[in-house]
C-alpha cells in the first residue's frame, strides 16, 4: 500500500490522474477576488461523481477550495488497484493543492471535525445517498451553505428534515439534478407550461433499468487498508464487506441507496414535476406496478418498474423502465420529448430558432455550481431547491411503499400523508439507523 500510494503522490507531482481542473494560470488567478469576496468551501465524498464536481466549483475564479474529506484514503472506483481514476482524500486534496499551487488544503476522514473550522461558507456533499442527510443537516446546524448531490435522501423522512431545516434556517441549497442548468430541458419545460400541448393526457417518464447480476466479486473479505468501513456505512446498516456492494455498485442495496430508480428518478421526474408546475407539490395517488427482482442475492432493488402517479384532475404520469430514456409529455396538439442533449417534438415549429414560446420562463440557470455560487452571493434560490428535490422523488418513496406492501396509495400533497392505511403510512416514515 504505501508503494502505491508513492506512486501515487508521484504522479500526482507531475500533474497525473485529477480531474477536470483548468490550471490556475489559464484560470488568470493573479486576477481573483480578494481572499475576503471568494467563497470558502470544502468537499465531502470525493468518490467519482464527487471527484468530478468538486473540479467544476474549482474551475470558478470566485471559489477558494480548503479542506476535503472522504473515509477512504485512496481507491480507483471498482476497478482494480491502480487502474483508472484515482479517487478518495488523497486525489481530492492534491487536485485542490495543484490548483492553488500549493500544499494548504486539509483533509479530513470526519465531516464533524471539518464542521468545526470557522473558516467555511458552503460544502459539497457527494457521499453515498445514506449519509446525505445526517451530513446536510449538520452543514446547515453549523450555518453552511449546501451542495448535495441528487437523490437529495435517501429516505423519505430524511428529505423533509432537510427542506424543512433549509427553509428554517435561511440556507442556500443546490440539489445536484444538474438538468434544471441545462438549455434543452429549459426549452421543453417552456413548451409544456406555456400551453403548446393543449390539454395534457400522459406523461412518461423513462429510467434505466437495475442490475439483475452483481457487479463485481461477492466474496466476502476484509475492508482494504485506508478505508474506515465502520464509517463508510455509517447510520445505515453495517453489510459484510464485498466488492459488488462497495464504490459504484453500492446502491443496488436498499442499505445504501434506492437502485436505478432513486439514482434517476431525480433527474427525470424532476423535469417531469417542473413541466407540470407541480414541483412543490405531488400526485394524489401512487402504485407500483410489475417490478421484477435481481437474480443476486446479494441486491434487493428492483431490475424492472413502473410507478403510475395520478394527479388532481386525472392526469397520470408514469415512471417506468419500458419507456426510452427522458421525459415525454402528451397532449392533444401533440408531444414533447427530452433528454440530455436531446429534444423531440410533434411540431417542428416550437424547435425553430425564432420560436417564441410563451410568456412563461423558466429559471435561468449559468450552470448548475456557478449558479449554487451566485445564489450564495445573492441569497436566492437556486435552480434546484431542496423542497423541489425532495418532492421530485417522493413518487419513488411511494412507489417503494406500494411494491413492499402491494397496494395503490392515497396520497395527500399538501401534508404529505398517506390516506386511510397507518401500516403503508409507518413504512414510509422509517429510518432505522444503527446506533454509533
Amino acid at each position: 500500500m504505501s508503494l502505491s500510494r508513492r506512486k501515487f503522490l508521484t504522479g500526482a507531482a507531475a500533474g497525473i490522474g485529477f480531474p477536470s481542473v483548468i490550471p490556475g494560470s489559464a484560470l488568470g488567478l493573479g486576477d481573483r477576488p480578494a481572499a475576503s469576496e471568494r467563497i470558502t468551501m470544502a468537499y465531502i465524498g470525493i468518490g467519482n461523481r464527487g471527484i468530478g464536481v468538486m473540479g467544476a466549483f474549482l474551475n470558478h475564479a470566485d471559489v477558494q477550495g480548503v479542506a476535503v474529506c472522504d473515509v477512504h484514503d485512496l481507491h480507483y472506483r471498482e476497478r482494480e488497484w491502480e487502474e483508472g481514476r484515482a479517487l478518495g482524500r488523497e486525489p481530492g486534496k492534491a487536485a485542490v493543492d495543484k490548483q492553488y499551487a500549493n500544499a494548504d488544503c486539509k483533509s479530513y476522514e470526519d465531516y464533524r471535525e471539518l464542521f468545526e473550522r470557522n473558516d467555511l461558507d458552503a460544502v459539497m456533499v457527494a457521499t453515498p445517498d445514506h449519509w446525505h442527510s445526517t451530513i446536510t443537516l449538520a452543514a446547515i446546524d453549523a450555518g453552511l451553505d449546501v451542495y448535495c448531490e441528487k437523490p437529495v435522501t435517501h429516505l423519505f423522512a430524511e428529505g423533509q428534515a432537510v427542506y424543512r431545516a433549509v427553509a428554517d434556517k435561511g440556507t442556500v441549497f443546490q440539489v445536484g439534478s444538474q438538468q434544471r442548468s441545462e438549455p434543452v430541458f429549459r426549452q421543453a419545460v417552456e413548451i409544456v407550461r406555456n400551453g403548446h400541448l393543449g390539454k395534457l393526457s400522459q406523461v412518461e417518464v423513462g429510467l434505466p433499468p437495475g442490475y439483475a447480476d452483481a457487479q463485481g466479486s461477492v466474496e466476502i473479505e476484509e475492508p482494504p487498508a485506508g478505508l474506515d468501513y465502520d464509517a463508510w456505512c455509517g447510520p445505515a446498516p453495517m453489510l459484510p464487506y464485498m466488492r459488488a456492494r462497495h464504490h459504484r455498485w453500492w446502491r443496488w442495496h436498499t442499505a445504501y441507496g434506492g437502485g436505478n430508480l432513486m439514482d434517476w428518478i431525480g433527474h427525470h421526474n424532476d423535469i417531469a414535476h417542473w413541466g407540470l408546475g407541480v414541483e412543490d407539490s405531488g400526485p394524489v395517488r401512487v402504485e407500483a406496478r410489475g417490478w421484477t427482482w435481481p437474480t443476486a442475492e446479494v441486491y434487493d432493488t428492483p431490475v424492472d418498474y413502473e410507478i403510475v402517479s395520478t394527479f388532481a384532475g386525472g392526469l397520470e404520469s408514469t415512471i417506468s423502465t419500458k419507456y426510452r430514456n427522458g421525459t415525454t409529455w402528451k397532449g392533444e396538439n401533440g408531444w414533447v420529448w427530452v433528454n440530455r442533449g436531446e429534444i423531440e417534438t410533434s411540431n417542428p415549429e416550437w424547435l425553430a430558432d425564432d420560436f417564441e414560446p410563451g410568456d412563461w420562463k423558466a429559471y435561468r440557470s449559468p450552470g448548475h455550481q456557478r449558479n449554487f455560487l451566485d445564489c450564495v452571493k445573492s441569497r436566492k434560490p437556486t435552480a434546484a431547491p431542496a423542497e423541489n428535490g425532495h418532492r421530485s422523488i417522493t413518487p419513488g418513496h411511494l412507489g417503494w411503499v406500494s411494491a413492499r406492501t402491494g397496494r395503490a396509495l392515497e396520497w395527500d400533497p399538501v401534508h404529505e400523508k398517506i390516506i386511510g392505511d397507518e401500516e403503508a403510512g409507518a413504512e414510509l416514515m422509517k429510518c432505522n439507523y444503527r446506533g454509533r
